[in-house]
């Protein structure tokens, strides 16, 4: 039984694409944000896998630069900081509270794992209304080892005082599902616009168009 729900909250949980419009404003094409967020995870798979830790803020204001360097742009100071500031000011997806209002109300325990620092956790959380839901919110700064390393898998079941396989993933990314089930979690696949899961890789027992569907069968395993 895995009676903790652990959520990603990057896409996950909160929209990146509310970031659209200051991507369009500065680089004349809303389709970057994309490409920007995809370096930023290529960067801390990097960052990673070399041990050479740089906190997720650090990484996404780099993986700025460097898009901004592809493209031939030069990027103001007001562009740079309402992206970057933007990534704490992200709206729920339409599904996400209602999804989490079942969950709860069934009993489970609800948190969050991210590779954003803590700080900007607790503020993303809070300014989507959603800090009711969560009794904790986890980051793997903690640990200084980003996601899908397995130590922040770890510490999260460490730090509540259960095994490993008490708790269960829930994320819109493949690479996050991969990570927690090779640390030893149980994981839910919320199939977001554009997302899908890697077939190279172990397949959960949950996956969803949305968080109401995933929802309806993860209480299906629990027997609720």
């Amino acid at each position: 039984m895995s009676r903790i729900c652990v959520f990603d909250v990057n896409e996950t949980l909160l929209d990146l694409r509310a970031l659209d419009p200051h991507f369009e404003r500065a680089f004349g094409d809303a389709h970057v944000r994309q490409a920007w967020f995809s370096q930023l995870l290529q960067t801390a798979f990097v960052s990673t896998i070399t041990d050479n830790y740089k906190d997720f803020g650090t990484i996404g204001a780099t993986a700025l630069d460097m898009i901004a360097t592809r493209r031939g742009v030069t990027l103001s100071q007001q562009d740079r900081t309402s992206i970057l500031q933007g990534m704490r000011q992200l709206p729920p997806h339409p599904d996400v509270r209602d999804g989490l209002e079942r969950l709860r109300n069934a009993g489970l325990r609800l948190v969050t794992l991210t590779n954003s620092t803590e700080q900007v956790a607790q503020e993303q959380i809070e300014h989507a209304g959603l800090s009711e839901y969560f009794e904790r919110i986890f980051s793997a700064d903690t640990v200084r080892r980003l996601k899908p390393a397995p130590e922040p898998y770890r510490m999260v079941a460490g730090r509540l005082g259960v095994d490993i396989g008490q708790t269960r993933l829930i994320a819109a990314h493949s690479w996050d599902i991969a990570g927690a089930l090779h640390a030893g979690c149980a994981a839910a696949f919320i199939h977001r616009t554009g997302m899908v899961l890697d077939p190279l890789f172990e397949r959960p027992d949950v996956v969803g168009a949305d968080l109401h569907e995933v929802a309806d069968r993860i209480l299906e395993k629990e027997g609720m």
